[in-house]
């Protein structure tokens, strides 16, 4: 009798399950199924020291001043694309996708935390051997920055911030939105593997974003796909579970943060959900040489929400740092084409990225 019970359960368990996946499941997706659609001609791939494989653009004024750029979690380097396209006529800009995230794809010792992040851009940073930049960061990405510079801050000359993780926070401020608390949920997130509602993406990025018009059908498939980037989706998984871990590395970097003696530009939405204004003031009584800035009506990504002011920020911030001319960047490692090889040298017959 018990065995029947115990089979019919599983028995329906199996047909929830199909039926989810039915409606919400989706598979991985190679690299080579995403490079047409999201790489660029300035995409390039290279296998850094560690063994793990870099997508990262290099574009704009090739001896110009040098801003390197850091996603924030769950996006990729296309979110600087709107600074990009104003900046670059004057600066060298360098974006990078994150371990887990965009076209970069997991890493080999699945260290997603921040000091592996950390390591990860240093790289990276000499691979091309850069020296005297400035380094910004939104999200995740600006607590990399803050780390970056309280461990390499001879390779820096300023710091851009936006809308940073690194300070502790009110929790009970902050919002975070479904994928998240899904994410960080037991069983579910295992589930979360297999099954991923396009629904979730959306309402994420409507919950980042003050303005709901500014989430196009073609922003919700790129974070989309992304997402479902082959092991993205577990990679998450293991950072949102270290989170925890992020709270005792915030409170510790917050304890070093007044020791970075740079230039600092802090930028914040008013109306941030995730990671709430008051944050950006206490990162400002940290770093009291800092200018901030804060945009009325803004949520979490100003880069893509006021991209014209912030970026006339960020080019007044350069002007005032000291920065040195910088070499010409080297020939690209790789261009697209397929997956990168091994040993990072090109790849086989490439094909225009984009079409």
């Amino acid at each position: 009798m018990v065995g029947r019970i115990l089979g019919g359960l599983i028995a329906l368990v199996l047909i929830a399950f199909v039926a989810l996946f039915a409606l919400w499941g989706a598979l991985d997706k190679s690299t080579e199924e995403l490079l047409p659609k999201y790489a660029s001609e300035a995409s390039q791939f290279v296998t850094l020291p560690s063994g793990a494989t870099v997508h990262f653009r290099d574009e704009g004024k090739t001896d110009g001043p040098v801003l390197l750029l850091v996603h924030g979690s769950n996006a990729s380097l296309h979110t600087w694309e709107p600074w990009v396209k104003i900046l670059s006529d004057e600066y060298r800009i360098i974006t990078l996708d994150l371990p887990g995230h965009g076209l970069t794809g997991t890493h080999e010792s699945d260290d997603y935390s921040r000091a592996g992040q950390v390591a990860f851009v240093k790289e990276l940073v000499d691979h091309l051997g850069l020296t005297d930049f400035v380094m910004g960061g939104n999200s995740m990405g600006g607590g990399v920055t803050l780390q970056y510079a309280v461990t390499h801050g001879d390779d820096l000359k300023g710091i851009i911030p936006v809308s940073s993780s690194g300070m502790p926070r009110n929790v009970g401020n902050a919002s975070p939105p479904l994928a998240f608390r899904l994410a960080a949920a037991p069983v579910i997130n295992q589930l979360m593997l297999v099954i991923t509602p396009r629904s979730i993406v959306a309402n994420g990025l409507k919950h980042s974003l003050e303005d709901d018009s500014l989430v196009t059908e073609a922003m919700i498939d790129r974070y989309f796909d992304m997402t479902l980037h082959d092991g993205n989706r577990s990679a998450t998984r293991a950072r949102i579970q270290g989170y925890a871990n992020w709270g005792v590395a915030d409170a510790t970097l917050a304890e070093q943060v007044p020791n970075i003696n740079l230039p600092a530009l802090i930028i914040w939405g008013e109306n941030d959900p995730l990671i709430p204004v008051d944050s950006a003031h206490r990162m400002k009584e940290a770093l009291p040489q800092a200018k901030l800035v804060i945009y009325e009506n803004i949520g979490h990504i100003a880069m893509e929400e006021v991209p014209d002011e912030s970026a006339a920020e960020v080019r007044a911030f350069m002007a005032r740092v000291n920065l040195k001319p910088q070499a010409a960047p080297a020939p690209p490692a790789v261009l697209c084409g397929g997956a990168p090889a091994a040993d990072g040298a090109p790849v086989a017959e490439p094909f225009n990225c984009g079409e």
